[in-house]
């Protein structure tokens, strides 16, 4: 594209869409076996590993918008994001390894420290990716029926590096130990995203107005909505979150068995998502994003009862197939009700701010954090579980309250949350565009509107 945001040439989705498995695989693994590694394999205990957690969710409050604004008010004749991809990628496969990576003889404080460093810059460096990587989807694609292909892609590339990186990685790291696989998934993690970056063609938007940062902020921090449909993710967040994180606990504690049984557990939870977003995706389309979000997040939360019943591992598959199946519900609706805040932002101040929104966004799914701390912290108070080394004499009830009973809890405030959220739907349509002039700012607001109207469509 030009300065006034034309098209120069042109973007294939598979090559952007398989740019999410590269910014899934080694987070996965970061964020779904750091409790199994740090505290059943070294002997960090739970509450440290909470106190990470809370603290890393203060850090991402301060990161998100920051990386958001950087982002939209970027100018480089690359484009406004691209330069951050090709910075931010190699540093985070660098500290994903060294987070997997302390030293044997290091125990205690000194685990703890180098546990706590890691995961902060691990976990930023993500944000600043996905920061990036999810405001291009709007900018390169916008005709709509392109944009559903590059979506259908995106989503199939998360689901598949899920198998990868959660359910085989048990697996894996049995086999070829923690390290080695943090070492594979990191450089296949980078040269996904880098092969991506390389081969997409950002806006070359420099004349573009630059979104100023407090008016943004404070729009954000008005949007009703905007904290409606984030604290209901954050809370689904939460939910999924420890069903990942703690399903070795589960497994071994409450079942009695090992990583084999683990990674057919995630495995089934992972195959039903697949299977199950076409579907949902159907159901979209004839009722609507907001009905089928609150329907989806209510078959999660009823998942958890079976699951918490279950004494065998054929008991726990079928509970696993009704947790992946309300799982792949909400994960076919999230963006879409993301992208009508969005759109109800724009409705109101005409400016572009993917950036910045969608960064946001990230940091309130981010916001789980919390609860996810407060949930380790709760099992360690509660049943006495401190690490693999002391598991207390309840680890078995230990281990159910983190996989079931905890995230029910969260999952059913989500519920509850979906029926507070409304928008206009014709305030926020897109207003007609206005016919081009000689003058380069109508151009340039025309292109403007060109570019964002295909993300504004989520019904």
């Amino acid at each position: 594209m030009g300065t006034g945001g034309r098209m120069e040439k042109k973007n294939r989705p598979f090559l952007y869409g398989i740019g999410m498995f590269g910014t899934s695989l080694a987070i996965n693994m970061f964020r779904g076996r750091a409790s199994a590694f740090y505290v059943l394999l070294r002997g960090l205990t739970l509450e440290n590993l909470a106190l990470i957690t809370f603290i890393y969710t203060f850090l991402d409050i301060i990161d998100n918008p920051i990386y958001g604004i950087l982002s939209d008010n970027t100018r480089t004749r690359f484009g406004r994001r691209k330069l951050w991809l090709l910075i931010g990628t190699p540093l985070f496969a660098l500290f994903f390894i060294l987070f997997y990576s302390p030293p044997e003889g290091l125990i205690g404080g000194g685990l703890f420290v180098w546990a706590l460093i890691f995961y902060f810059i691990t976990g930023t460096l993500d944000s600043l990716i996905n920061a990036n990587y999810g405001a291009l989807f709007p900018e390169l694609f916008p005709d709509d029926k392109i944009r559903a292909k590059t979506n259908a892609i995106r989503q199939t590339a998360q689901l598949f590096a899920m198998v990868i990186g959660i359910a085989l990685t048990p697996m894996i790291a049995d086999k070829i130990g923690y390290v080695w696989t943090a070492i594979i998934y990191g450089v296949v993690s980078m040269a996904v995203i880098l092969l991506m970056a390389f081969n997409v063609h950002e806006p070359k938007q420099i004349d573009l107005p630059k979104a100023k940062f407090i008016p943004a902020i404070l729009s954000i921090v008005k949007s009703r909505n905007f904290w409606i449909v984030g604290f209901a993710n954050a809370f689904y967040s939460a939910a999924m979150g420890l069903v990942m994180s703690s399903i070795a606990f589960y497994v071994k504690y409450a079942l009695g068995m090992g990583s084999t049984q683990e990674t057919i557990l995630l495995g089934a939870v992972i195959a039903v998502a697949i299977l199950g977003v076409t579907v949902w995706s159907m159901f979209v389309k004839k009722f609507g994003s907001i009905k089928v979000w609150r329907i989806a997040l209510i078959v999660l939360t009823v998942a958890f009862i079976p699951l918490f019943f279950a004494n065998s591992l054929i008991t726990a598959i079928i509970a696993a197939v009704c947790v992946g199946l309300g799982f792949s519900g909400v994960i076919s609706t999230m963006d879409l009700l993301g992208a009508k805040v969005l759109d109800e932002d724009f409705a109101k101040h005409g400016i572009k701010r993917e950036g910045i929104f969608s960064s946001t966004m990230g940091f309130m799914n981010r916001l789980s954090g919390l609860f996810v701390s407060l949930g380790l912290l709760l099992s360690s108070r509660i049943y006495g579980f401190e690490s693999g080394d002391v598991p207390g004499t309840r680890p078995d009830d230990a281990a159910r309250f983190l996989l079931c009973l905890f995230p029910l809890a969260l999952s059913a405030i989500g519920v509850v949350f979906t029926f507070f959220v409304k928008f206009d739907e014709e305030k926020i349509k897109r207003p007609p565009i206005e016919s081009s002039q000689e003058n380069t700012t109508t151009i340039e607001k025309t292109d403007e509107l060109l570019n964002e109207d295909a993300f504004s469509k989520t019904e």
